[in-house]
This record gives structure tokens, sequence and C-alpha cells, in this order.
């Protein structure tokens, strides 16, 4: 930082800076309380608010989460899946009736909350994938997944309503191996995926679904399944809590 400029910073970010610095040097580490408003306000010789704007901007980073009543604290992130994107879709997996998150080796049971299945107009990145036009009727899939009783996924499936009508990927339940297993009973079995990955900040009803604090990202995975015929039969959208997941891809030289 050039000479002078630390001393034109606002007060609130250097304090947010000194903080930083404590939590990068392991002063303050993953869980720990950071010093109190009172605090601040006493050793920098600054108003309650610049103390607040301080936390505020260490929150919007996402490096501190406050606690109603205790203070503000070190976020802790707890990477509880390791989500290997090309051995959980093998045909093995979901051809045997196992499910997809078997591959993930997470060492716990994960719980999926069924959201609902309807036939929905299609949008229209979704309508061009399917071969369909836009605004067809096309079957929608949603579910949040869960670990350890926390809400760590929302998935929303596409599919042509055409194909899925009348079968058991309409169904809540699609049965053991799920809907490529269904998709395969139809004669249109997956055998390429194509998974797309990008990360952003969380729409509102995100944040309020997965339980997000400020200045957490979510990582969309949009995957899209083709059958032999190279017909896309599923889009799926995906919005994973970043703090939750390792997103592994391994996968031989060419």
């Amino acid at each position: 930082m050039p000479r002078g400029a630390e001393k034109r910073q606002p007060k609130y970010q250097r304090i947010a800076a000194a903080l930083k610095d404590g939590i990068a040097s392991g002063l303050y580490g993953p869980g720990d309380r950071l010093p109190g408003e009172s605090d601040l306000m006493a050793t920098y010789g600054v108003a309650r608010m610049t103390a607040r704007q301080a936390f505020a901007a260490l929150q919007a980073e996402g490096l501190v989460e406050p606690r109603k009543g205790a203070g503000v604290f070190v976020r802790e992130f707890k990477v509880g899946i390791r989500r290997r994107g090309i051995q959980r879709l093998a045909v093995e997996v979901w051809s045997a009736g196992g499910s997809i998150w078997a591959a993930d080796g997470t060492g716990h049971d994960p719980v999926v909350e069924f959201l609902g299945v309807a036939e929905e107009p299609a949008p229209g990145a979704v309508a061009q994938a399917l071969g369909v036009p836009v605004g067809a009727a096309v079957l929608v899939r949603r579910r949040k997944f869960l670990l350890d009783g926390r809400p760590v996924m929302l998935a929303t499936s596409y599919l042509d309503a055409a194909l899925a009508a009348g079968t058991p990927i309409a169904e809540p339940d699609t049965g053991p191996g799920g809907v490529y297993a269904r998709l395969a009973e139809l004669g249109r079995k997956p055998v390429r995926f194509r998974e797309e990955v990008r990360s952003r900040m969380p729409a509102p009803e995100e944040a309020k679904a997965l339980a997000l604090g400020p200045g957490t990202p979510v990582v969309l995975v949009c995957r899209t399944a083709f059958d032999a015929d190279r017909r896309v039969v599923e889009v799926n959208e995906m919005a994973l809590d970043s703090a939750a997941y390792v997103l592994e891809y391994e996968f031989d030289a060419v």
C-alpha cells in the first residue's frame, strides 16, 4: 500500500484490515470470538458505529459470523462433502440401484427433502437444451439435500414432459437408481454428461433455503445428460453451499 494510503482509509476499513490480518495469521482461529465492539472502541478510539462497520465489512467477505447475544466469531469452513464429479455418475452406480451420492464418500447418510414435481413452462435455456419450444411443458423435479441436518444443496431437474409423464419419474420416489435408471428403462439411457460450474452470490430464496450467512457464495453446477443419440434427456441445475463442498474431478490425460 502506498505511503499515506493507509491513513486515508476510513477508520472502519483499517480496523477490518487489522482483524483480517489476525485471522490470516492464526491469532483468531476458526470459531474464535473476535474482540467486541467496546474493545474496538477502546483500542482504536472510535465510535460504536465505526466498530460495527468494521465487523460488517468482514461479514460481507464471509470471514466472520455474528451470534446473537454472544459476539462476532471467525467463520468455520467445515467441508462435509467431497463431490466426485466423474465417479458419482458412473453407470454402475445408478444401474445397480445405488444413489449417486454414494460415490461422494461423505461417511454420512444424506437426507433428500423432496420439494415437489410438476409440469411447468420450460425456461429458455432449458427448452433449447431439451429441444422443445420455449414455454412448452417440461417436468420439473425439485429437491433439497441435507447433511447432518444441515441444508447443503438445492437441485432442480428438467425433463421432457412427454417422455416422463405417467412414469415413476413423475412420482416423488423414482425408485432404485433414481431418474437415470428410469430413463434407461424407457430406452433413453444416459451415456454422457456435461457439467458447467460457476459461482455467484445466492438469490434471497437460495440463501434462506440453504441457511447461508451474509457473504457466503453458492457454487452452481448445471449438468446435462445425453443419451446414445446425443439427445438431451435431463438438465439438472444445482446450487451448492460453497462452504460444504469440495468439487473433485479425476481423469486421465489424453
